[in-house]
């Protein structure tokens, strides 16, 4: 009767180690699928605004919308980074395309940065992250992407020719550019704000920048 017992003892103890290891070995397996990019359609950064050398090998391309606080987030804590590791250093060409999420002022700083790109490209990149900076802390839900707004943010720039830039957002001159990252965006089913991808894989957690650093060293790895 007592090995009986000692018997169904070992036997409980033995099936809960078991039961343990599948569940930690699951829990790896999903952690890895959550941190995974996700494959997709190569992105087309052909007359996208670009930093980096051209024919650098590894594409990572940002989603984002100016009225969008992740993608500031972003902006100020994974960008400067991607920059000094990878972007200067020749391995990255870095692309932004716009997201019109927010309707109306998204469509209205989409159009006003694509004129800056048009015009002065050698000013877009300062003109963007003074979008970004110009976005408040709080309330960042409410309107305060407005005409007369990114004027006295261009205002900062003498270079930008403030009467032109106000007649493109009047006239919407530059709607056709803004439509082809929208369809961009469709295409690659960009469903979140900021979206990254890389070499036509989309990242998981796009503030996890371990695995975008593993993203870009394994496509390096795939082009050795």
């Amino acid at each position: 009767m007592v090995k009986n017992k000692n018997s169904n003892m070992k036997f409980v103890v033995v099936l809960t180690l078991v039961v343990v290891i599948i569940l930690a070995a699951v829990a790896v397996f999903s952690n890895k699928q959550e941190t995974s990019p996700t494959e997709i359609k190569e992105i087309d950064v052909t007359g996208q605004p670009s930093l980096g050398e051209k024919d650098a090998p590894v594409t990572v391309v940002e989603f984002g919308d100016f009225k969008c606080p992740s993608c500031k987030a972003w902006g100020e804590m994974i960008y400067p980074k991607l920059v000094d590791d990878y972007i200067e250093t020749g391995i990255v060409e870095f692309s932004f395309v716009n997201v019109l999420f927010h309707g109306k002022e998204s469509i209205l700083a989409s159009i006003a940065a694509e004129s800056v790109y048009e015009r002065s490209p050698a000013l877009y990149w300062n003109f963007h992250q003074a979008m970004f900076d110009a976005q408040p802390v709080e309330n960042h839900d409410g309107p305060w992407i407005t005409p007369e707004r990114i004027l006295e943010i261009a205002s900062d720039f003498p270079e930008i020719n403030q009467t032109l830039l106000k007649e493109d957002m009047e006239q919407e001159a530059t709607m056709e550019s803004v439509k082809i990252d929208d369809d961009l965006v469709k295409e690659s089913g960009v469903t979140m704000t900021p979206s990254i991808v890389i070499n036509g894989k989309m990242m998981e957690d796009p503030f996890n920048y371990e695995a975008i650093k593993t993203a870009i060293e394994q496509e390096l790895k795939d082009k050795n």
